[in-house]
């Protein structure tokens, strides 16, 4: 069932989702990555996205970002309908209202941490400077190096940085600390929290890993392509006080 707008005080969704249906291929080679989801997300949540690899939850991250088109339902940001969005539009909307970050950081191993930030400042309508961005991930001493003289969670929140100068009003995460490890996941994770805390950014955290669910507001979980299960969370903790 579709989340209670009580959970941001009646305040319209950003996203309305209903009965979101993604296929891959035909037939008997049909694959259904997701099957009949409904939610809705609001201004200013942090929400995690749970499940096991293969469980529709980067699909649905996609087809948020408008990095994919859905097959059935409808999924609107702000009463427009995504799916129904040509090309030119859904560039639009990734460029003016959507931040990514991945797995992988893709940095351009030949610019500095500043300059890879500058890449999508110059592009935005409204952008903070470079080094704002990157003092907002804690990056304000290491701007002027390399990649390669980064470590992973340093390279991690550059690519936030670079994610979130163009100040998009949503933040999508797909397994943000799934090639680190726990001290510099935790690290990557506290970037993620004080953007959603001092921009507002709506922002959704994909992970496999349980432990993470507990920074959220909101919790959906995934299998198989269903949406299995969506829960409150009254007791939000710190990314401090989280260990696996």
């Amino acid at each position: 069932m579709p989340s209670s707008p009580s959970a941001s005080g009646g305040a319209a969704p950003v996203f309305e989702v209903r009965r979101l249906a993604k296929t891959y291929g035909a037939g008997t080679a049909a694959v259904h990555a997701l099957r009949e989801v409904d939610l809705d997300l609001f201004s200013g949540e942090l929400v995690v996205l749970l499940g096991a690899s293969g469980s529709g939850k980067s699909t649905l991250l996609n087809l948020l970002g408008g990095l994919d088109t859905p097959t059935g339902g409808s999924l609107r940001y702000r009463g427009w309908d995504l799916g129904r969005a040509d090309e030119a539009g859904l560039t639009r909307y990734r460029r003016d209202v959507v931040g990514f970050v991945f797995q992988f950081y893709n940095l351009i191993p030949s610019l500095t941490a500043r300059e890879n930030v500058a890449l999508i400042t110059e592009i935005a309508r409204h952008p903070m400077k470079p080094e704002e961005a990157l003092a907002l991930v804690g990056l304000e001493n290491r701007m002027d190096h390399f990649p390669a003289q980064l470590s992973g969670g340093e390279q991690q929140r550059v690519a936030i940085a670079r994610a979130i100068a163009k100040r998009p009003e949503v933040l999508l995460c797909d397994e943000p600390t799934g090639a680190l490890d726990i001290k510099t996941g935790i690290t990557v994770l506290q970037a993620v929290e004080r953007i959603n805390r001092e921009l507002g950014t709506l922002t959704a955290v994909i992970t496999h890993n349980a432990v993470i669910a507990d920074i959220a507001d909101r919790v959906f979980t995934l299998s198989d392509g269903h949406l299995q299960h969506a829960r409150p969370n009254p007791h939000r903790r710190s990314v401090e006080e989280l260990a696996w």
